[in-house]
């Protein structure tokens, strides 16, 4: 997180909350209480493959969703986007720009009659979907476990099992629940006999800190058909974000994500499932090499603004797939209440991006002066 200001933007889900809590929230439109993301950003935006093969861009980490405020998503989507701006160095008017297109983006994939045609993927998009055409099993093993070998080397990355957490893994692995998600594929015979192999704990970011966190490595079949598979198993904590009045979920947090990501992210969604380890809820998917991440280095104006256009669209998409005509209709004109003359974003959004810019960069700087602190 100490990298860069748009790196803290994306790992501080809480602050973003907090702020939501303290903030003047009277102009901010409530939408209908649908399954949001929860941490819109764009890192958690990227190619995704289903069972069939097929990759579309779709929202790929689900561990905040809940049934809530639509809205919510739209404005951590656009302080993603307005950091990744400020954090190339562009013009505000750049930014001003892109809140434009986050919310024309939106609205055009709730509404198909405003949709102008302009389907137009960035660089960024277009190069991540053309690598994950082109990857298979071996450029996944190759980066998550360095090699193809059927083992997980232990080291900075992986760190060794108690006997408890082994067996707990081992005994999932031969649950139904499993073996029905890793022959799920269309590739794999669904009677293929399913075999625990290796698995570690798993160092990754914010997401393990504190939290149970494995890789597994288990095997799909037989002889010359044989499969590798790597699956991710991952805490379920209760969400900071919060939850529309009344809203039924699933009480338990493990089936909470997999109900919100069949919802948002049908291709992730049906790749996933819930269960529990050493009695704490935990989500399960298999890595597939073609799920990966969107990364936006340096960008120029044009890329930002379709890139904004083009990522709002997938997040409306997502959202209004669980809405009917009369519903995306009421809340596209509620989106668009507060308009100015001067700026085509509806001020409630500008207002909470500019507020949310400047308290994330006073937070990421004292964030890296106590690393720098600890580091030295």
């Amino acid at each position: 997180m100490a990298r860069s200001a748009h790196a803290y933007v994306r790992g501080s889900t809480t602050r973003f909350y907090d702020w939501l809590q303290r903030a003047n929230t009277r102009d901010m439109p409530i939408g209908p209480p649908v399954w949001i993301c929860g941490d819109c950003h764009v890192g958690n935006l990227g190619p995704v493959a289903n069972a069939k093969g097929e990759i579309a861009i779709q929202i790929r980490d689900l561990d905040q969703t809940v049934v809530g405020n639509p809205a919510h998503d739209v404005i951590r989507l656009a302080l993603s986007l307005a950091s990744a701006v400020r954090g190339s160095d562009l013009p505000g008017v750049t930014t001003a720009r892109v809140l434009e297109q986050v919310v024309e983006g939106y609205q055009a994939a709730l509404s198909p009659e405003r949709d102008n045609g302009d389907t137009h993927e960035p660089e960024a998009v277009r190069t991540a979907l053309h690598a994950a055409l082109n990857r298979n099993w071996r450029h996944l093993a190759r980066e998550r476990i360095v090699d193809t070998t059927p083992t997980i080397p232990l080291g900075r990355k992986f760190w060794p099992l108690t006997h408890e957490e082994r067996l707990a893994l081992s005994d999932m692995v031969a649950t139904n629940e499993l073996r029905t998600l890793a022959t799920a594929l269309h590739s794999r015979p669904s009677e293929g006999a399913v075999e625990f192999l290796d698995a570690a704990f798993w160092v990754k970011g914010c997401s393990s800190l504190g939290r149970l966190r494995y890789a597994v490595l288990i095997a799909i079949g037989e002889g010359k058909k044989r499969q590798l598979s790597l699956i991710d198993v991952k805490e379920a904590i209760k969400p900071a974000a919060p939850r529309a009045e009344d809203a039924k979920m699933p009480r338990d947090n493990g089936r909470r994500v997999v109900e919100g990501a069949r919802h948002l992210s049908p291709y992730l969604g049906d790749r996933m499932s819930a269960g529990r380890v050493l009695d704490k809820a935990v989500f399960v998917r298999e890595l597939l090499p073609q799920d990966l991440k969107l990364e936006f280095e340096t960008l120029t104006p044009p890329e930002a603004i379709s890139s904004a256009r083009f990522l709002a669209g997938v997040v409306g998409r997502a959202h209004g797939r669980q809405m009917d005509g009369e519903t995306r209709a009421r809340w596209t004109a509620e989106l668009d209440r507060n308009r100015s003359k001067s700026l085509d974003a509806p001020s409630w959004l500008w207002s909470s991006v500019v507020e949310l810019l400047a308290s994330h960069e006073t937070a990421y700087l004292e964030h890296c002066r106590r690393y720098a602190e600890v580091a030295a």
